[in-house]
């Protein structure tokens, strides 16, 4: 009877914890294609848009973007950081129209167009680029998801907050990976 129990326990804590997963990692039916002229998939992030350069965000652009769409969010983060995955820009409600940005995005809260920017890491509004301790890279993921809904927010989100918002309104997601090292 105890090894019964011990089976319905484990698997009370899968589905439990299934239920907390990051929706970033849920399956969509349609992926997004996600490109940026200033690093290749898989490549290395330049300085200039690196806490050692500039530290401005780099131009995006991606799609197709489902019919349905009615915003793109925006997040970028690193899971290799020391402490667990560090955010460095929460970006959402960007019109449905919207497939690229430009290198640059102001850090406002919110934009003439309805653009809003959440918190990241470093507690801060908008971008802040690749600063991780010395040693190996990093690896940054530039996530764009098309959702069906706009965020009705009247305060700024972060991460964690919009990722709760956006669940199951998700269209359609795409990355881009880029790595970056300090020597």
């Amino acid at each position: 009877m105890s090894k019964l129990l011990a089976v319905v326990v484990v698997v009370m804590v899968f589905c439990f914890a299934a239920k907390g997963e990051d929706i970033s990692e849920r399956e969509v039916e349609m992926s997004i294609k996600v490109t940026s002229e200033a690093f290749e998939d898989g490549g290395l992030i330049p300085v200039k848009y690196t806490c050692d350069g500039e530290d401005i965000s780099p131009a995006l652009s991606w799609g197709p973007l489902p019919a349905d769409t009615k915003s793109v969010a925006v997040i970028v983060d690193d899971p290799d950081a020391p402490m667990g995955t560090f955010v460095h820009w929460v970006l959402y409600n960007l019109p449905a129209d919207t497939t690229e940005l430009a290198a640059g995005v102001e850090a406002e809260e919110t934009h003439e167009d309805g653009t809003r920017q959440g918190v990241n890491d470093f507690g801060d509004i908008g971008y802040g680029g690749p600063c991780p301790p010395k040693g190996k890279p990093h690896r940054y993921y530039f996530k764009v998801y098309a959702v069906d809904v706009v965020v009705d927010t009247t305060h700024v989100e972060d991460k964690e907050s919009l990722l709760k918002r956006i669940d199951g309104h998700i269209l359609a997601k795409g990355e881009l990976v880029g790595h970056y090292a300090r020597q």
